[in-house]
């Protein structure tokens, strides 16, 4: 018996990341690395209908206190998202190399 299908929404913030990931890889990196890591990151943000709960909570949040907030790798990326009832929301995906509790309080905090 399959279990609940969650909306997967990627906020606009994470629609951003992905187009510049998306340019950069293009830019630096061999023609199909690009498409790669872009079809990579789309299928695990896919797979997040399904399975929400998954994944740890970034370090960054639950040295705050919010730990309602999960994280994959998606190398060299990390996927950042939010459930709210039966919607999930992608708030960031961002290279690993990135000060990532500056983005998250930027983006989660409004700091």
């Amino acid at each position: 018996m399959a279990g609940p299908v969650y909306a997967v929404r990627l906020s606009r913030g994470a629609e951003e990341d992905l187009e510049a990931l998306s340019d950069h890889v293009a830019q630096h990196r061999p023609a199909g690395e690009a498409a790669a890591l872009l079809d990579a990151i789309l299928e695990e943000v896919g797979t997040l209908e399904r399975f929400p709960h998954r994944g740890a909570v970034p370090d960054e949040l639950a040295g705050l206190g919010l730990r309602n907030f999960r994280q994959r790798l998606v190398p060299p990326c990390r996927l950042i998202w939010r459930v709210i009832g039966n919607e999930v929301f992608v708030l960031a995906i961002a290279e690993t190399r990135r000060d990532m509790q500056a983005l998250l309080e930027r983006r989660l905090l409004g700091r």
